[in-house]
């Protein structure tokens, strides 16, 4: 029998990257059935580990770095610079642009920026403003505070930065800039922005599209990572789903027709923004190859009826927590159950 392996890494502590999840449901599953081929493919969507699982997918050449002090790591991978904003945090999305800074730089035809797992809420101001646009009346290093008064953004200097450069925004928030789906709505409550003081910050990040492009603040993409989405489509970005763009990379369609199972999982499997994106987009792969897929989580809050919504044909939790520093052995432990039902 063969599996495909394609779990998503696994936040808590200690963070499993999806490597080692993919290792702990093999070693699981070997206990069970040592003569089943498994075929490891593990997944991320636009935040953590993009650059790591998309190095093991392509090859290509890591380069490490410095944005203000702080490394982190490009993947140059066949003409293509993938690069990971969640390596770089502040309150403002200066280090995101001095990140892109360093990709473009190396000379690259094609850079694509994965924007996820973080949220800055400046509308990618401070981005824009490290490849070198400037504005009046107001302030892209300020956070949402300085767009208040925007009078107009001089984009042309951070557009000759880019120049001929193919870029292309990999995210997983398909909301707009501004509004009740916007970037403040749904992204400043996980941030610990008051709920008293979201619309303000709406209004400002409502400001930056209109001195500078409304109908791409609309498009889909614009508001990922704080409106850094937005910052990208007005230097010329594409908007491209991350996971779609992962699981192309790793050819999943293909390696799951040459599957009998494919096995996917994180480490929640619930109602939230995001819980069950990603095991949701290998069961699509799955079904579209015609094959059955299980996911294996820490927690499953999902019923039947939910569960076959989204392309499973079964869901599995782990008798173990987030906080449990023997993770990798009880999903391991999970993993031999598992096989015990579906190997033949």
């Amino acid at each position: 029998m063969r599996v495909l392996v394609a779990p998503g890494r696994f936040a808590g502590s200690p963070v499993l990257a999806a490597g080692e999840v993919a290792a702990a449901y093999a070693e699981g599953w070997r206990r069970h059935a040592p003569d089943d081929v498994l075929d490891l493919a593990p997944m991320a969507g636009g935040g953590a580990g993009f650059v790591d699982v998309l190095h093991e997918a392509l090859g290509g050449e890591l380069l490490l770095v410095n944005v203000d002090g702080r490394p982190a790591t490009l993947l140059d991978a066949d003409g293509t610079v993938y690069v990971e904003l969640a390596q770089v945090s502040d309150t403002i999305s200066v280090a995101a642009g001095h990140l892109l800074g360093r990709a473009l730089a190396t000379g690259a035809r094609r850079v694509v920026v994965a924007a996820g797992d973080t949220a800055w809420l400046d509308g990618g101001a401070g981005l824009l403003a490290a490849l070198g646009a400037t504005a009046s009346g107001g302030s892209l290093t300020d956070g949402s505070a300085g767009l208040a008064g925007l009078e107009a953004v001089d984009l042309g200097p951070a557009r000759e930065v880019v120049g001929g450069t193919e870029l292309v925004l990999a995210a997983d928030a398909d909301a707009p800039l501004a509004g009740l789906f916007g970037a403040a709505r749904t992204q400043g409550p996980g941030l610990g922005v008051p709920e008293a003081e979201l619309p303000a910050v709406d209004l400002a990040l409502q400001r930056l599209g209109e001195v500078t492009d409304r109908a791409l603040a609309t498009r889909p993409g614009a508001g990922a990572a704080g409106g850094v989405g937005f910052a990208l489509l007005l230097l010329g970005a594409a908007y491209r789903p991350a996971l779609e763009l992962v699981c192309g990379a790793l050819g999943l369609e293909a390696r799951a027709r040459a599957a009998d199972l494919v096995v996917t999982g994180e480490a929640s499997l619930d109602f939230s923004g995001r819980g069950g994106r990603l095991p949701a987009v290998v069961a699509r792969a799955a079904a579209t190859a015609a094959r059955p897929c299980v996911v294996l989580a820490e927690r499953v809050a999902l019923g039947s009826r939910e569960l076959r919504a989204l392309g499973f044909e079964a869901a599995y939790a782990a008798d173990t927590l987030a906080d449990d520093p023997h993770r990798p052995e009880a999903l391991a432990d999970l993993a031999a159950r598992v096989a015990r039902t579906w190997s033949r």
